[in-house]
């Protein structure tokens, strides 16, 4: 308590201020100076103890004890990621702490820049979703002719797990914009499951342009390629394999740090990650890079040699013929799913500086609040107008029930 004193006493000399408005990044610094002074201390009486062994024999030796508690048991002493970074000699509990101190400064961040108008856009674009993707996976599932269609069924997986992304993706920034302390089983849950239908978005996007090579490069053996029925394993196959990323890092994440039993401010991905990095020394973003790399050389690869399959066929010589509009929108939207992907492996690689920036947080909630929603927001709308059978469906199912409301109100 009276090391806790001193300190405060020297922030308020230094700023002039009362300990409640001293500023983070100043407190931040005091306690690097403050916790390195302390290892100066601890190195240099090591080194004397080592010099002259009788001092061990006096008693002498006691002093290395009382530094070590006062570095153990300082308050201003928590874990930074530069000392994370240096070695893995830390306790579960440092671990831990380091999280929730690293969740706080990000929160008073967000709070200080009023960065919670992120959710308006959230919610805006996550209503807009919602108003469609339920009614064009009614049209697929319900309909017969569409359903036993494989390109068919691998939108209605796209839409389902978007949905699922939107909904988890808008209580995470909606709890974290108010700053709500969320239980640690909560939190965990949730950003599996937000890792675990990302991946499983992106995967069946790419799965979809394979879908579409085969039936150009085989039209004849297409439908025992890929029937319905095996369509719909490998849908399910997608969902377990998209699970297993997310799933074994919190394995991970609980065997190497422990079990975070502290509730925090701020439930981010990134943040959980990131620990994991400076605990285990692995680039996890390496991961994330070279699985987006994967999916966009697949698509590359199909992409090309449609183009060379049909390039005879003359559908590629107008400037504006429907198959070149298609891929072209394609690509747009493609480029959309996998580019919050290479966004977020790249702030898990920044966010290995010592301190936390604005600009950090900023990429972050653009990312997460606009980036990750506008692919989205437009498949819906694209395959509506892109595909005919799905616009006639959708336009068949509205108009049967106004005619319904009329009739009724007739």
């Amino acid at each position: 308590m009276e090391i806790c004193a001193h300190q405060w006493n020297a922030c308020s000399l230094i700023t002039g201020a009362q300990p409640s408005a001293i500023d983070l990044p100043l407190l931040a610094a005091l306690r690097e100076a403050w916790t390195d002074a302390l290892l100066t201390v601890r190195v240099d009486m090591s080194n004397r103890l080592a010099i002259y062994p009788e001092n061990a024999a006096n008693g002498k030796g006691s002093q290395i004890e009382t530094v070590n508690v006062l570095h153990s048991t300082s308050p201003s002493n928590s874990p930074s990621p530069q000392h994370l970074s240096e070695g893995s000699c830390w306790p579960p509990s440092m671990h831990q702490e380091f999280i929730v101190n690293i969740s706080a400064q990000w929160y008073a961040i967000m709070e200080s820049r009023h960065m919670d108008m992120f959710l308006i856009p959230t919610a805006l674009l996550t209503s807009v979703t919602m108003l469609v993707n339920p009614v064009l996976s009614f049209c697929i599932l319900c309909f017969p002719s569409l359903r036993q269609e494989t390109r068919f069924l691998l939108l209605t997986n796209v839409l389902f797990a978007d949905m699922l992304f939107l909904t988890i993706n808008l209580a995470i920034v909606s709890c974290n914009s108010m700053g709500l302390h969320l239980p640690s089983s909560l939190c965990e849950f949730m950003m599996v499951s937000m890792v675990m239908t990302y991946s499983t978005s992106v995967l069946t996007v790419t799965l979809m342009v394979v879908d579409t090579y085969v039936a150009v490069r085989w039209p004849l053996r297409y439908k025992e390629i890929l029937p319905p029925s095996r369509a719909r394993k490998i849908i399910l196959s997608l969902w377990g394999v998209a699970a297993v990323c997310p799933v074994s890092l919190l394995v991970m994440f609980e065997m190497v740090i422990g079990k975070d039993q502290q509730s925090r401010p701020v439930c981010l991905v990134l943040i959980a990650l990131h620990s994991l990095e400076q605990k285990m020394k692995v680039g996890v973003h390496l991961f994330f890079i070279i699985a987006v790399s994967l999916c966009t050389a697949l698509i590359l690869y199909c992409y090309i040699h449609l183009y060379i399959i049909t390039k005879t066929s003359g559908i590629w010589r107008s400037r504006y013929s429907r198959a070149r509009m298609t891929l072209l929108a394609h690509t747009l939207l493609l480029m959309m799913y996998f580019v919050p992907a290479l966004v977020f492996a790249v702030e898990l690689a920044l966010l290995k500086r010592e301190t936390i920036d604005d600009v950090g947080v900023w990429i972050n909630l653009v990312n997460m609040c606009v980036l990750m929603l506008l692919p989205r927001c437009c498949t819906p709308y694209l395959y509506v107008l892109r595909y005919r059978e799905i616009y006639k469906t959708v336009q068949r199912v509205l108009w049967k029930a106004r005619h319904q409301r009329e009739t009724r109100a007739v």
